[in-house]
């Protein structure tokens, strides 16, 4: 017990072990509180909030230091070879407020250590991923916690493997809620997580959107495009219109541009009254004016609607001039204005 507390120099591998301990402690069940054990009970945990801000000088260096390539490889064997990530995680509710920012920041760094070539913290969550639920079911608990966990995540999530497992279960459901919490720091965290899960891992999440296709889309139209609020309708317009045009989606994109329904929602969002939400709706209806084989029910919608739509863009245009934008209105405008009854006939036939 002794050795816990006292300040020698010690290596990244004793401060790991240490703080293991450390955690183990205060984790202990005092069943009969009293002044004595309560101040013992504080003093450990004192010590383990000094033992966590040591392990982040290590990895991130400090006023008066680099960090050394040996301590952060030493620290990072010994923090994996032990299973020390899972209790750090446990014991943030009993840190102090800086001992939680040393936390996540410690989290968040070893995603990107390597020994030997190799993340070692993607193969830990790939036989871990218990952990990874932990950090969602987090994000519900506490106002003040719940940025500490998306500051975890936001770092595990670039590891395919974890992007992948979070598609695939029932944690991915529960973004559509933490996007629209009503805390804008936490729910802004949970927006970037959510864009990393369905942009980063292409093959991933093009393997996912074509298994899940009807499930992922009715939620994110139902409850993200059409439900949402300014903030949600703008960055999940953003974001649709991203995963669409990249060329691994190509198959999702043809399906989600030759739905009638699909298309009224971005009709609506073209009337929406903040032009930011209007230009990213732009982005995603220009793929149903583009599509070469557009359904008829599509064909009669635009042509019915023909004159709202190029009163409406003749008007669209962002704050900054933008000849990407100008030149894709041209097109759709164009592409609108040539369509006729006709094209009825030939999808007809």
């Amino acid at each position: 017990m002794k050795g816990l507390f006292k300040h020698k120099t010690r290596t990244p591998s004793e401060i790991v072990r240490q703080t293991r301990d450390l955690i183990a402690l205060s984790e202990s069940d005092y069943s009969e509180i009293t002044d004595s054990k309560n101040s013992k009970r504080l003093g450990i945990r004192g010590e383990l909030c000094r033992n966590i801000r040591d392990l982040k000088s290590i990895l991130y260096g400090n006023s008066e230091a680099e960090p050394v390539a040996e301590s952060c490889l030493l620290l990072t064997q010994e923090f994996f070879r032990e299973d020390t990530l899972r209790p750090l995680i446990k014991s943030l509710p009993k840190l102090d407020l800086e001992a939680r920012k040393d936390a996540t920041q410690i989290v968040a760094n070893l995603q990107k250590q390597q020994v030997e070539s190799r993340l070692v913290a993607s193969e830990y969550l790939e036989s871990n991923l218990d952990v990874i639920d932990s950090l969602v079911e987090g994000i519900d608990k506490d106002h003040e916690l719940a940025l500490h966990y998306t500051g975890m995540l936001k770092e595990c999530v670039r590891h395919q493997v974890v992007a992948k497992y979070i598609l695939e279960s029932e944690n991915l459901e529960k973004f559509f809620d933490f996007v629209q919490l009503p805390y804008f720091d936490v729910a802004t965290d949970a927006s970037r997580i959510f864009r990393e899960l369905l942009t980063r891992h292409k093959s991933t999440v093009a393997e996912y959107l074509s298994k899940n296709y009807e499930w992922f889309f009715a939620e994110y139209n139902t409850r993200l495009l059409e439900k949402g609020s300014y903030f949600t309708k703008r960055q999940a317009s953003k974001l649709l219109g991203d995963v669409l045009m990249d060329r691994s989606n190509s198959g999702v994109m043809i399906k989600y541009a030759s739905s009638l329904d699909n298309l009224r929602i971005m009709m609506n969002l073209l009337r929406e009254p903040t032009k930011n939400i209007q230009l990213e709706a732009f982005h995603v209806f220009k793929l149903f004016v583009a599509n070469e084989r557009k359904p008829e029910d599509i064909v009669a919608i635009l042509v019915a609607n023909r004159n709202k739509i190029l009163r409406l863009f003749a008007d669209l245009k962002p704050e900054k001039e933008d000849e990407g934008f100008e030149a894709d209105k041209i097109l759709v405008v164009n592409e609108i204005a040539s369509l006729s009854l006709m094209d009825l006939k030939v999808a007809d036939s």
